[in-house]
């Protein structure tokens, strides 16, 4: 019995751990399905999150390589990113093209601006040439005029033309002022420079080039005056002090202005003597300087205009300076040319700082204010068209004073200077002398003459490449009225009726000759009655005089080239 109840006790024990294993084995499997499951759905979930990468797309990752990619370091596939990293500049194709458009503009620059200068350095010379070749012989001939009308008869006709009238006072100054120059001692001048220290020196050149400017600025404003003051029709109502006084004052400041381009000379001949060339150094380091008084300001094409026009004169001033340090020179040497070599590098080195910071100059101010380097062109067409238009019947002035009026370039102080060390530098002596000096003078003449040729036929192709052969048959712009001239003028017309044009008469320059023709009048801008200012204007008074301001801030015509000169200030706004 007992052994029957063991049997039976140990069946029912290995029958429970029976279920036991089965129900082991279920939970076992349950597990495993869910922990499929879960896989199932995490790679499901990895497939949908697929990123792009230079148009490409991940491949499905396995579980061996998601584990191994698990145990890589990220600086690893940062490298492999940054390699393997592309971009399109064709989707901003308008930047790249303005900036190379830009570059190709500065590389322009250069020989664009060397064309401009090589024009109005030989328009500078010939005006300079003029004074000694021409201007005698205009003056000689007016001479003759003026001895020989008591013998042919006045018959109701003017004693000398206005032009004659111009060359006999442009004489006188030249004959009064070279007289005057010999009571000022050169030698001594330079002495009295040379005890000055570097520092004091370089203040005194700096000084004397902003003095040149305002002399420039006022004196052709002098020398205006008296040649419309002499030849101003009598019959008109006397509005000056007289032609005598303003003679004088013309007289003083060619002479003052010779006096100033002398103390600069002798300035930059005290540099050119000095051991350590120190002098020379700063006063070159100078002309960098401007590059920063003028790169980063704002320019129109007018103000590049006005600049241009000053470098050229700037230029041909410093070359004539540059000779008159080489014959002081020369003379000290006992005109020994081996001399001339020593001076040689330093005028080259000069020349070529000054042709440096005109180029850098001129490339980064078209490129910060967007202006192309065909403008240039354009200022060769105006400086064309001024030569051009004084060989016209109707010509208004003087070719030399358009261009003094243009570039700000007086000839006669600095003529008058070249002459005065000239004169003291070479001894004439006996016949074979004088024979030389009238070689030399034909010589002059002839160069003269070729000069004028040839500018004259490149300045009328300049004029025909710029379609500008129409305006040659056009009056002068004349001077801007005064705001309050123009006031009176627009409240004269508001006045009138409306059928009745306005009489007018066109305020002429300072230098413009009577012309025979009738001048038309200038178009009028409407005004309204609010231009008729009261004391207490009330609300919608003021909204008038607003509106009819900004009218005519928008209406108003923009100034030609023709119209600019050295001196003109022009707006801030490119054109």
């Amino acid at each position: 019995m007992n052994v029957v109840s063991a049997g039976k006790m140990a069946d029912s024990v290995a029958a429970g751990l029976a279920d036991e294993n089965e129900t082991e084995n279920e939970d076992k499997e349950r597990e495993k399905r869910l922990f499929s499951g879960v896989r199932k759905t995490e790679e499901q979930a990895a497939a949908s999150d697929l990123t792009e990468t230079l148009g490409f797309y991940e491949r499905k990752a396995k579980c061996k390589e998601r584990k191994s990619n698990v145990s890589d370091p990220s600086l690893v596939r940062f490298i492999s990113a940054e390699l393997t990293r592309g971009y399109f500049l064709e989707h901003n194709e308008a930047k790249y093209t303005e900036r190379r458009e830009r570059v190709y503009t500065c590389l322009r620059i250069p020989k664009e601006l060397e064309k401009l200068m090589m024009f109005g350095f030989f328009l500078c010379l010939d005006v300079f040439l003029y004074v000694f070749t021409l201007l005698p012989l205009r003056v000689l001939l007016a001479l003759i005029r003026l001895l020989t009308l008591p013998c042919c008869g006045l018959s109701g006709s003017r004693i000398l033309q206005p032009a004659q009238v111009c060359d006999v006072l442009k004489g006188v100054i030249m004959v009064l002022c070279y007289f005057m120059m010999h009571y000022v001692d050169y030698s001594m001048m330079y002495h009295m420079i040379r005890g000055q220290s570097v520092i004091k020196l370089y203040i005194i050149y700096n000084m004397l080039e902003v003095a040149d400017r305002l002399f420039s600025s006022f004196g052709q404003d002098i020398l205006d005056a008296l040649y419309w003051t002499a030849t101003e029709p009598k019959e008109r109502k006397r509005a000056h002090i007289g032609v005598i006084p303003h003679f004088f004052m013309a007289v003083l400041y060619v002479f003052l202005h010779a006096i100033l381009i002398m103390v600069q000379a002798t300035t930059l001949n005290v540099a050119f003597n000095s051991h350590n060339k120190s002098l020379l150094t700063i006063m070159m380091s100078n002309n960098f300087v401007e590059i920063k008084g003028s790169v980063f300001k704002k320019f129109e094409k007018n103000n590049l205009f006005q600049m241009s026009n000053s470098d050229i004169k700037e230029r041909f001033t410093n070359y004539t300076l540059l000779l008159i340090v080489c014959l002081r020179n020369m003379e000290q040497f006992s005109w020994n040319p081996d001399h001339l070599w020593v001076l040689f590098p330093d005028v080259c080195m000069v020349i070529a700082s000054e042709i440096a910071v005109d180029v850098v100059k001129h490339a980064f101010i078209t490129k910060f204010n967007d202006i192309t380097a065909d403008v240039y062109s354009e200022y060769r067409a105006s400086l064309a068209f001024d030569l051009v238009s004084s060989r016209q019947k109707n010509a208004y002035t003087d070719y030399s004073d358009s261009v003094s009026r243009r570039m700000g370039f007086i000839p006669l102080p600095l003529a008058l200077l070249l002459i005065r060390v000239v004169t003291s530098s070479v001894k004439i002596q006996g016949s074979l002398s004088i024979v030389c000096v009238v070689l030399f003078y034909l010589g002059m003449i002839t160069l003269k003459v070729l000069n004028s040729i040839m500018l004259l036929g490149k300045s009328c192709m300049y004029v025909k490449e710029a379609n500008m052969e129409e305006k040659l048959f056009q009056n002068p712009p004349s001077a801007a009225p005064s705001r309050a001239s123009s006031r009176a003028h627009r409240t004269k017309h508001t006045r009138e009726p409306a059928g009745e044009p306005a009489e007018e008469g066109l305020s002429a320059s300072v230098t413009t000759q009577p012309s025979q023709s009738d001048e038309c009048p200038a178009p009028q801008l409407h005004t309204s009655q609010s231009d008729q200012f009261l004391t207490t204007p009330d609300e919608s008074e003021e909204k008038s005089l607003i509106q009819d301001d900004t009218e005519l801030k928008h209406r108003a015509p923009k100034k030609d080239l023709l119209e600019i000169d050295r001196f003109t200030i022009c707006g801030n706004r490119i054109d």
